[in-house]
């Protein structure tokens, strides 16, 4: 009972916030607006597949007759080029499902919703903390929707033959494991790797890695004050040493080193993995489907990403989507009040259960599934940050030169490190 009370109160206080938000703009006329589709239809934009998500959409619909929500399914490759083209054109959605990594990329053309409507504090106590991606000095950019964590899957075959009776927890006892688990022959050539690390070009998801361990030593990457952004890559303090990250990431592609499990031979990592050559993955929440489907006898699992130890807190990475409204739609009224009510009603929970995610909202992942691999995924969920990624295609380039320069010695973990904070700012003056 308190819980579905508190769930009642999250959920009448946003919409009341945002209501407050809709009368003072004029956004809702104090009128007489009951008939079906009184206000109008707004279209929504996203990479959703339509047969996962119109099913929802039409009981959304069957919910809120006073309007009504179109969507319209765009690839993923292209949905920022199509997006951008249709702005221009003035034709663009009124709703669209934002990316993470797209955030600061639409901060300008996104209707950026005031404190003082909804307050911080409300955002924060309703949404995990991954979605305070969307936060800015301003106000929100999005209301979050799901979150796909970074995890790690282990293969349980690997570990029971080699007499590890539990997966690492903590990067030192990932690192106890390499000489156990990391069989080379005479020449010091890998036979199977415990871990794919140090490198960038076949280590799938190397940026978000290494983002994560710059993370978990205090760095936020990239920070705002007063509307601007800036890089804090070269920022060091007594726990936060970006150098001695991203040397202890680049140790694990070092032949002369104590934890050397991986160089250039392996295939990627995903693959090493489903061909049993690997015995730890650190994938998305969202990749389980594909891991089952690529090997179904595989005998794996899946744990959280592991933590530095004795760390006052715990921290992985995650791809967050939030739902988010162009200040460009033509019917900004409904758009908003639409927003409002797919991210704190029915639809939220339906949503994240349709793509095997945990959602964004803090009371939805208070209720776990029964499921073998969801409780892991929802916990992970909770601690999940993430940063503000300027651009995914501009930031791989960085973080590849950034590990690529200090592995072949060609520059210092230091100079590396000053390259790719200085590169990751000119960024974002764009």
């Amino acid at each position: 009972m308190k819980g579905n009370f508190q769930l009642i109160s999250i959920i009448i206080f946003i919409a009341l916030a945002v209501f407050g938000v809709l009368v003072f703009s004029g956004a809702i006329p104090l009128g007489n607006d009951s008939a079906p589709g009184a206000l109008g239809t707004v279209t929504l934009w996203g990479t959703v597949k339509s047969a996962t998500l119109s099913p929802l959409l039409e009981k959304f619909n069957d919910a809120n007759q006073s309007f009504i929500l179109q969507y319209v399914e765009k690839s993923e490759d292209t949905l920022d080029e199509e997006l951008l083209e249709a702005l221009a054109d003035g034709k663009g959605p009124d709703l669209f499902f934002l990316p993470d990594d797209l955030a600061f990329h639409y901060a300008n053309r996104i209707f950026t919703i005031p404190y003082e409507s909804y307050p911080l504090a409300s955002f924060k106590n309703s949404f995990a903390g991954a979605g305070e991606v969307f936060l800015t000095s301003a106000g929100i950019m999005a209301f979050p929707l799901s979150i796909d964590p970074l995890m790690m899957y282990f293969n349980r075959s690997i570990l029971d033959a080699n007499a590890v009776v539990y997966p690492p927890v903590s990067w030192e006892e990932v690192s106890a494991l390499i000489p156990i688990i990391t069989p080379k022959d005479d020449s010091n050539k890998i036979i199977k790797s415990a871990v794919a690390l140090g490198h960038f070009s076949n280590v799938v998801h190397a940026k978000d890695i290494l983002a994560t361990l710059f993370l978990q030593g205090g760095n936020p990457i990239v920070v705002e004050k007063d509307g601007f952004f800036n890089s804090s890559l070269k920022e060091f303090s007594s726990k936060n040493n970006p150098a001695s990250t991203l040397k202890f990431f680049i140790d694990f592609a070092d032949p002369n080193g104590s934890v050397y499990s991986w160089n250039k031979s392996f295939p990627n990592s995903d693959l090493a993995f489903s061909r049993e050559d690997l015995a730890f993955y650190f994938g998305f929440a969202s990749e389980l489907p594909t891991l089952v489907n690529r090997n179904p006898n595989q005998n794996f699992f899946v744990a959280p990403f592991p933590q530095i130890r004795n760390a006052s807190f715990k921290l992985t990475t995650a791809q967050v989507t939030g739902i988010s409204i162009l200040s460009s739609s033509r019917n900004f009224n409904t758009a908003l009040t639409a927003a409002s009510l797919l991210s704190t009603g029915d639809f939220a929970k339906e949503y994240a259960l349709a793509l095997g995610l945990p959602p964004a909202r803090r009371d939805l992942l208070k209720t776990k599934p029964k499921d073998a691999y969801s409780p892991i995924f929802y916990d992970s969920a909770l601690f999940a940050r993430t940063w503000l990624d300027p651009s995914p295609k501009d930031t791989n380039e960085i973080f590849r030169r950034m590990i690529e320069t200090s592995i072949s010695n060609s520059a210092s973990v230091d100079d590396a490190i000053s390259d790719a904070d200085s590169r990751l700012n000119l960024l974002l003056l764009k």
